[in-house]
């Protein structure tokens, strides 16, 4: 039996190992060419250090000077002492080049692109080796531009099923990627993907939550619903999803899927035009309701242009609300191409 154990590293870089029953984490990274840091192996000097953010493991044995009480309450390890009793999420303290870690790149295939609404295009993508992608569900992949030397990020906007995964974009005129799927995308194109990468990932649910997302940043949390439907959740989740424009708005169907199917999960949608004839505009902070925010008990995932995100935490600030925890990814359309 073996534990997947997802390594977060301080610049977005996510690296998944296998370890074994019994087997302490430190070993299995070595064993699979990550070197996490450290100076001893004996739980004393605190170098390898880091946070597990899910998951159920043992501790081991360690000295007061290595890591304080507070600390292991808090979720710190000692990965020389550390096994793991389930699939675990570590975070590390140090550049994934500093642990000899690069992000993997993968050989993939064009499936379908589709366009959702004049302004947004899904498409899908078959990975050749069907197992060999893994990622935490609102992480993102570096998309090669086929017929080109470059490549586009985009977030999943699902998880993989049968080696195929989903992305949405945004359709810019005259955008590289844009351009492709609109007019020349056709299955079998082949194309690389390299990742994951980000920060901006599902942790435990441990409180309410409240998901934010503007535009085609509704793409990460498709991908995170999905994982909340299979594994189940006691906590309340509320989303907002706002656009600029009606045409803007898609997947809505989606989303009505997953709150017949998800127990406290429910959702918002609001347009920013004002000539819209939805029944909800302006901007997300408009319709952010007291209820959804727990007096601070919540944890907000926010993806969405920088406006948006500068917007939001403004909001938290002048009502004076303190999440518990606060995740955001900041994109623009052109540059990051999400």
């Amino acid at each position: 039996m073996t534990n997947r154990i997802a390594l977060t590293f301080e610049d977005g870089v996510t690296r998944f190992i296998e370890a074994r029953a019994g087997e302490l984490v430190a070993d299995a990274a070595y064993r699979e060419g990550v070197n996490i840091p450290m100076d001893c192996r004996d739980g004393a000097c605190g170098t390898c250090k880091c946070r597990c953010e899910q998951g159920d493991y043992t501790l081991g044995s360690y000295i007061e000077d290595a890591m304080t009480e507070d600390e292991a309450a808090a979720g710190y390890v000692l990965t020389c002492q550390m096994k793991a009793q389930s699939d675990c999420v570590i975070r590390i303290p140090a550049s994934s080049a500093a642990c000899k870690v690069k992000p993997g790149a993968l050989a993939a295939t064009m499936v379908e692109a589709r366009k959702l609404s004049p302004t947004t295009i899904g498409f899908t993508v078959a990975l050749q080796d069907k197992a060999a992608l893994s990622f935490l569900p609102g992480q993102y992949v570096n998309v090669s531009v086929p017929g080109t030397t470059q490549t586009r990020s985009y977030s999943f906007s699902s998880m993989p099923k049968a080696g195929a995964v989903e992305f949405l974009v945004r359709n810019i005129p005259g955008g590289l990627m844009s351009s492709y799927l609109a007019e020349r995308a056709g299955p079998g194109d082949a194309l690389t993907i390299t990742g994951p990468i980000g920060s901006f990932y599902l942790r435990e649910v441990k409180r309410p939550v409240l998901f934010l997302a503007g535009g085609t940043g509704l793409a990460p949390f498709l991908a995170m619903l999905e994982v909340l439907q299979a594994s189940g959740t006691q906590q309340p989740v509320h989303m907002i999803y706002g656009v600029t424009n009606d045409a803007d708005l898609v997947e809505v169907d989606k989303l009505h899927a997953f709150a017949k199917a998800i127990p406290g999960f429910t959702f918002a949608t609001v347009v920013a035009d004002a000539a819209s004839d939805h029944p909800r505009k302006g901007y997300v902070t408009h319709h952010l309701p007291d209820a959804a925010l727990h007096g601070g008990d919540v944890d907000i995932y926010l993806c969405g242009p920088p406006p948006m995100v500068d917007a939001v935490r403004s909001y938290l600030d002048t009502r004076a609300i303190s999440p518990a925890s606060f995740h955001f990814e900041k994109f623009s359309p052109s540059e990051a191409g999400k």
